[in-house]
């Protein structure tokens, strides 16, 4: 069936439709991973956003039972080049096509991904809409116009405290939309994990002395959150803290800092990112659409501890007097390179 991809510049782009058959309306952006199209599907990070692959060949390998990074897609769209039906993989259960159509996730195919993602990279992430069939051009306009991620975060987190292998030390998890693999590596630093809601206060938190606090990823615009952002505000310098991509937004802005939207955001498994402490430069994976401001950050304070090679950003901040440290990239990988998990024991050793 034919589906078409509108922006509120007017600007289409024509496919074809696989998976579920519906009209979808989100985030457009795009990730330049050569691999890893099962995690990304799971990310809660990408709550909101029709996710576009640069990559030409998706769904050669299928879906299996263990790369999942939470229990159902969180995409409202994914566009290929081409997606392959015929999977052959070991490990692989089903198709691609049969995956997206089992969880009504609308796929659309035979899109021209090279154009659309140096239309993307030109005038930046918005919001678009894939139909399905028939259409009214200035109602989807209208539409689209209108959309905005609010509420990313209530979305994605967790509905109930849970614990996972009671270990010594404990680290108490705060879940924005939080990762299999990060749950994953910190349990093989036997870690004992106690993972909260997003919106849990600190004083319940502090009552039940955990050894540390470990603040996840997780999708939308971090200056939203004033509520957690004030939270967050009340725990730093109780306990030792970690925070991955939205978790480094959120200590960044619980510290006095800003951050702003990037043109098009940083997502794929190649991103170039040097720590300035070690002197080395590593790939890491990435998915975020914010970035921390530098010159608002306290530099008395706080250190810069690893860029993004790209554009300068930053990737990274340590704080000078606490026992805090936070990045924007995505350490635990999956999809992409495990180069900067040591990063993991850094915290294990700070605890």
């Amino acid at each position: 069936m034919k589906g078409q991809l509108f922006f509120e510049d007017g600007t289409i782009f024509e496919g074809e439709i696989f998976g579920y058959q519906n009209d979808t309306l989100g985030e457009v952006v795009f990730n330049t991973g050569m691999t890893g199209y099962q995690e990304i599907l799971t990310d809660p990070s990408y709550y909101g956003q029709i996710v576009v692959m640069t990559y030409p060949l998706i769904g050669n390998y299928g879906i299996n039972d263990d790369d999942m990074q939470s229990f159902s897609p969180k995409v409202k769209g994914f566009i290929v080049r081409e997606a392959y039906e015929k999977f052959s993989n070991w490990r692989g259960k089903e198709s691609l096509n049969d995956y997206l159509l089992k969880n009504k996730i609308v796929g659309l195919m035979g899109i021209d991904t090279r154009a659309l993602t140096k239309y993307l990279r030109d005038k930046g992430t918005m919001a678009g809409k894939i139909i399905v069939g028939e259409m009214n051009e200035d109602s989807i306009f209208k539409e689209i116009r209108k959309f905005y991620n609010h509420n990313a975060v209530d979305n994605v987190t967790t509905n109930y405290i849970y614990s996972l292998k009671p270990k010594l030390p404990k680290v108490a998890v705060l879940d924005f939309g939080i990762k299999k693999n990060i749950l994953d590596s910190l349990i093989k630093m036997n870690i004992e994990v106690t993972v909260y809601p997003a919106n849990t206060l600190a004083e319940k938190i502090l009552k039940d002395n955990p050894d540390g606090i470990f603040l996840s990823n997780g999708p939308g615009d971090p200056s939203e959150l004033n509520e957690i952002i004030e939270n967050i505000k009340n725990l730093i310098g109780k306990k030792p803290m970690f925070g991955i991509c939205l978790g480094h937004q959120l200590i960044s802005l619980a510290l006095g800092g800003r951050t702003t939207r990037l043109k098009y955001g940083h997502r794929g498994t190649n991103q170039p990112v040097k720590d300035l402490n070690h002197d080395r430069v590593y790939i890491t994976s990435q998915n975020h659409g914010y970035v921390v401001e530098e010159d608002s950050l306290d530099k008395e304070k706080i250190e810069i501890s690893h860029i993004n090679l790209n554009d300068g950003s930053i990737e990274g901040i340590r704080h000078k007097e606490l026992p805090l440290f936070s990045v924007q990239f995505h350490p635990e990988a999956s999809p992409g390179p495990q180069d900067t998990a040591y990063l993991f024991e850094d915290f294990l050793k700070m605890l």
